[in-house]
């Protein structure tokens, strides 16, 4: 398979305006006609509800399919350079070519939108394209390998399904870039393959992704605007969802009482029952969660929620205050809906405890005092930030990624 791609990428025909914007606009097609098919597998997976589906994953698409189109002319024109006076009256210009022929291996959280968007940017730089979709999301994984023969050129842009065994064989070959998106430990599986072949990585990976709250703020705003970073956001199953909330010792019940009051309000009396929200993706990862959950020392720091249905897969929007810090669930990524707060005196010592993990992916501060605004976006490394709001941030396409 690999060496017919790479003989489709030798025979010049994705390197091509024709080719690229053919394959971009079938993509656009595929997401428009297919929608409802899209929807139904996600909601199969993880019982993803369809306005989440089309808001985080849908539209998402749709909207990055757009740009490639439209900006793809202007991406492939060569870029002109300065010269200095020892080169003189040379010219120079910077090209822009295909790698060749990628891999892209997604996850199974948004298991749609990482695996498209990707492959999106790989057609768009002229690339033939290998596409390994989660297994864990079973139903969106066989879709998109319909899809992509339905809808794409099969002799340049393929998808490969399976789980462990699969994905090892494809990292036993060489390409010429790898994109992973996942977890720190298969992260490193990746890499490792890669560096046999010295081949490029991207790996877009998680973190313990904080939001700081002050008591200086609209409580009901923040408390919506948290609710919807963490237990609408596929349940708290995302990168850049809330991992954990610091708060002052003195606010803290105040900030508690509102996510209860918010929390009824967005999924009802009965989360559990509520349709408006994801379940846990699979049975490893429920008992993962309700490892964390129960671990000494966790458990009886429980202050809402809790419950979990195992036939289900389903765990109440819960909420721990005060773990300790040597705990797994402040010492791992969550991924679930499972919401430590940890109080500090002042919110000055918040960023001790953020930078004493690894740098988050995305970080969070609700505050209406300027000077904490600024102290913040100084002293907190992280991928992303956003400032009294949460995600919000990946809507925001012109920056870098």
């Amino acid at each position: 398979m690999v060496k017919q791609l790479r003989q489709s990428f030798k025979s010049g025909k994705t390197k091509s305006y024709q080719w690229r914007v053919s394959q971009l606009k079938g993509i656009a097609k595929m997401v428009e006609e297919r929608e409802s098919d899209i929807v139904q597998a996600l909601y199969q997976d993880l019982s993803k509800p369809p306005l989440e589906a089309f808001v985080a994953e849908i539209s998402m698409a749709k909207s990055s399919c757009r740009e490639a189109i439209e900006g793809l002319q202007d991406w492939m024109k060569p870029e002109k350079a300065k010269t200095g006076i020892s080169t003189y009256p040379s010219t120079a210009e910077i090209v822009s070519d295909p790698l060749g022929v990628v891999l892209v291996i997604s996850t199974w959280n948004f298991p749609f939108l990482l695996s498209i968007d990707p492959v999106i940017g790989a057609i768009a730089a002229g690339n033939a394209v290998v596409l390994k979709p989660s297994e864990i999301a079973p139903a969106t994984s066989s879709l998109l390998s319909k899809l992509v023969k339905d809808y794409l050129d099969d002799s340049a842009v393929k998808v490969v399904e399976g789980a462990i065994p699969e994905t090892s064989a494809l990292l036993d070959q060489q390409w010429d870039k790898i994109l992973y998106t996942g977890s720190a430990r298969v992260g490193r599986i990746v890499m490792a393959a890669a560096a046999k072949h010295l081949t490029p990585v991207v790996l877009e990976l998680g973190g313990k992704c904080p939001a700081v709250v002050d008591s200086n703020v609209n409580l009901e705003v923040a408390v919506r605007r948290i609710i919807a970073g963490k237990w609408q956001c596929n349940n708290g199953q995302a990168c850049i969802g809330v991992d954990y909330i610091i708060t002052t010792k003195d606010f803290a019940p105040k900030l508690i009482e509102g996510l209860r009051k918010g929390i009824e309000e967005f999924f009802g009396k009965d989360p559990m029952e509520s349709k408006d929200i994801s379940r846990i993706v699979s049975p490893a990862q429920f008992k993962r969660l309700v490892g964390l959950l129960d671990e000494d020392n966790v458990s009886d720091k429980l202050v809402l929620g809790g419950r979990r249905d195992s036939t289900r897969l389903k765990i109440d929007p819960t909420i721990v205050l005060d773990p300790p810090q040597e705990s797994q669930i402040m010492q791992e990524e969550i991924f679930g809906p499972l919401l430590p707060i940890v109080t500090v005196g002042n919110l000055k010592e918040s960023f001790q405890v953020i930078n004493s993990k690894p740098k988050p992916l995305a970080a969070y501060l609700f505050t209406e005092d300027e000077q904490l605004k600024q102290d913040f976006v100084e002293n907190v490394p992280s991928g992303g930030m956003s400032i009294n709001d949460t995600i919000l941030h990946v809507r925001i396409t012109h920056w870098p990624s």
